[in-house]
This record gives C-alpha cells, structure tokens and sequence, in this order.
C-alpha cells in the first residue's frame, strides 16, 4: 500500500501498521518495492527516495546528506527505527545514523559503496583532452556527452539532468567519520561476488564501526534477490529481536 509522507513530498509502500519498526532505502535506480519480500509480516516502510520509483527528483543538485536531512523531516515525529539500506540507500543510511543518532536503533547495509580500496583509474589522455576543448568551447557539448556516455556506468547512462549530477557527486562521497560515529548495533550483509560494492571494501567497512558484524553470503551478488535476500531477512529479524530485548 503507498503512503505519503511529509505532507505528499515523500511515498513509500507500508507494510502493517504505523508508526514503523522497519525503515527500508533501495539502491540506485531501484525502488522501495526491492523490500517486498525483505520485510513481508513487519510494520515498515519501504521509501522510494526522492529521483526513484514514484517520488518526484529533487530540483536540485543534493548528496546522500540531504537524502538523509529529507527522510528525517519526513519521518518527524516517529519513535526511532530500524535502517535498512541497499546500496545507495545505504549511503543514506549511514548519513542518516550519524547525524540522527537517537533516531535510529540499528542499522543494516547490504551491498554498500562505503570505501573504496583502489585508486579509481583516472580517464585516458584523449578524453581529458577532449574535456579541456569543451571547456573552451572548441568542441560541442554533444560530442563530450557521447564520450561520457561511452565511458560511463550503466547507472551514468541511464541517469539524466539532476539524477546523473546528484549520482556523480555520491559516488565521490567519503564516509569514514560517518561509519565511525555510529553507535547502535549494525550487521553488514555482502554479497560473495558483488562486482558494484566488493565484499572486501564492506568488510574494510564494517571494521570502521565499533557495533558492526559482517556476514558474506556464498555465491550471491549485488542486487536483494534469492539467498541474499533471505539473509538480509533473518539477520533484519534477529536485529530486531536484539535491539527490543
């Protein structure tokens, strides 16, 4: 069932009854329905993050911060909850548990971009040539978004106007003071063979945070389906069990 929150702004699906347990963030591209089977039987609510699902873009430029400083206003007045955050909305989970500490009672972050423990390849010789033409205006804008294009993500790709600034500008977010800060109990949840966040940058992770636990699930990937889907179930279960006991 969708709900509005904050007066309209926000929508989310509702599972059970209101005020929630559970809060869920979907990744990048995705929606608030990726938690369909996640949080079946709870009292959550899966959001669809402004840019996503049914929920209108921001009109400008924001960071995962201002994703976490507009789910705050959105849920005013609610009893602290439980985070859960796929990719992105990990991202927004993480902002969120450090600058909302008595907000939250637990978090868990599956498939989460949080460190990165290579240098990220700088772009070819010939594109930052091109890159220092257009700036001059000595080759047009089109011709520099066809070369971006060829070089991009699929997620750069399939981003357009704010989306693709607001996906540039969280993909160079550092999260080390966050992570850090975080006090109440959280569990890390990776996929073996997740290619979009690796295992080993959410185990550096989870060693930032004092609370954390991390599981890596064999044979699974990045995106909440099959047996890593059941995991993130039974661990979001016995987070649950814990932080009421």
């Amino acid at each position: 069932m969708i709900t509005a929150l904050a007066g309209g702004r926000l929508l989310a699906e509702k599972t059970g009854s209101m005020p929630p347990t559970v809060v869920a963030l979907h990744g990048w591209g995705r929606s608030g329905n990726d938690f369909a089977a996640v949080v079946e039987d709870m009292d959550a609510l899966s959001v669809h993050l402004p840019g996503f699902g049914i929920t209108p873009e921001p009109t400008e430029v924001w960071g995962s911060g201002r994703y976490a400083d507009d789910l705050a206003q959105a849920l005013e007045g609610m009893p602290p909850v439980v985070l859960i955050g796929h990719s992105f909305g990990g991202r927004v989970a993480v902002r969120f548990a450090a600058k909302y500490p008595n907000r939250v009672r637990g978090v868990i972050l599956t498939g989460v971009p949080l460190l990165r423990l290579t240098a990220a390849p700088k772009p070819s010789l010939s594109y930052r040539s091109i890159r220092w033409l257009s700036r001059r205006g000595l080759v047009p804008q089109k011709y520099l978004e066809k070369q971006r294009n060829k070089r991009g993500s699929a997620d750069y790709r399939a981003a357009q106007g704010v989306m693709r600034d607001i996906l540039v500008t969280v993909i160079g977010e550092d999260y080390r003071d966050d992570l850090a800060a975080i006090r109440v109990p959280v569990r890390m949840v990776w996929g073996e063979h997740d290619t979009a966040a690796p295992a080993d940058a959410g185990l550096a992770a989870s060693k930032l945070v004092t609370s954390a636990t991390f599981r890596q699930v064999p044979g699974a990937g990045h995106l909440l389906e099959g047996e890593l889907r059941s995991v993130v179930r039974e661990e979001l279960l016995e987070l649950i069990e814990e932080v009421n006991a």
